[in-house]
């Protein structure tokens, strides 16, 4: 089975090594539109029009199904895409929510959606919880991750300093969802900064999540899957991005 997967920037990664070890798959193309990137601070029409001219990109691929590794872009213009073309779409969203679902039962527990300004301004996540009875949600945006990560930064004082700006008056919450692609590479510190003690949600564990519940997909008994990397701008640094994340 080929797929794509399709990323505003080089975020998408973390939900493309969840791919790969899902051993679903034969081959993989990846795109990020790293010329155009970060898409959070951009209005719903512009991120609409990004997601069609990505969806005309892997047309000329012969895809079985696109994987949309944005959540920017699973808010606002997965819709879109969908009614463009024959093969499945999905987006990180639906599975996000299902993922937070199977592992947190009670309803009452404390809730944080981390995600850029486009995805919290749509509230799709929060939404999509409170028709399953959560009640204690809480929506932030954080922005300023992806540039960081973008930036190759991971850890130390910028990133502190950063938390402390978003994090200096949230409760610690019991479960966080991590509403942005590029937000799972630097997991690890968030974590840390609430003690370790939420439980966290990650677009690319949920999303085989979700493949695994909704699609008759087999364990391949294989190689890896052959990977390509194409970029809007510079794909030699999605590729070199990749060689030190996917190994991590």
């Amino acid at each position: 089975m080929k797929i794509g997967v399709f990323d505003s920037g080089v975020g998408g990664l973390s939900v493309l090594k969840s791919l790969i070890n899902s051993n679903f798959f034969k081959e993989i193309i990846y795109y990020g539109d790293t010329a155009r990137v970060p898409y959070g601070m951009k209005d719903k029409d512009i991120i609409i029009k990004f997601s069609l001219e990505a969806l005309d990109f892997f047309n000329n691929f012969n895809i079985d199904m696109l994987i949309v590794a944005c959540n920017t872009v699973s808010a606002y213009g997965l819709d879109s895409m969908q009614r463009q073309t024959s093969y499945p779409i999905v987006g990180v969203i639906e599975s996000g929510v299902l993922s937070l679902h199977n592992k947190v039962q009670d309803r009452n527990k404390k809730i944080l959606i981390l995600g850029t300004k486009a995805t919290i301004q749509s509230n799709i996540y929060a939404k999509k919880l409170e028709s399953l009875g959560y009640k204690n949600i809480k929506s932030l945006q954080t922005g300023l991750f992806v540039p960081l990560v973008e930036e190759g930064i991971f850890s130390g004082d910028l990133l502190d300093s950063t938390f402390r700006y978003y994090f200096s008056e949230i409760e610690i919450p019991n479960a966080i969802i991590l509403g942005c692609t590029h937000f799972p590479l630097i997991q690890n510190e968030i974590k840390k900064y609430f003690y370790n003690k939420p439980i966290l949600i990650h677009s690319g564990e949920a999303i085989v999540e979700y493949l695994t519940k909704n699609y008759k997909l087999k364990e391949m008994h294989s190689n890896e899957p052959k990977i390509s990397f194409y970029a809007s701008n510079n794909p030699k640094a999605i590729e070199s991005y990749a060689k030190i994340w996917l190994k991590s």
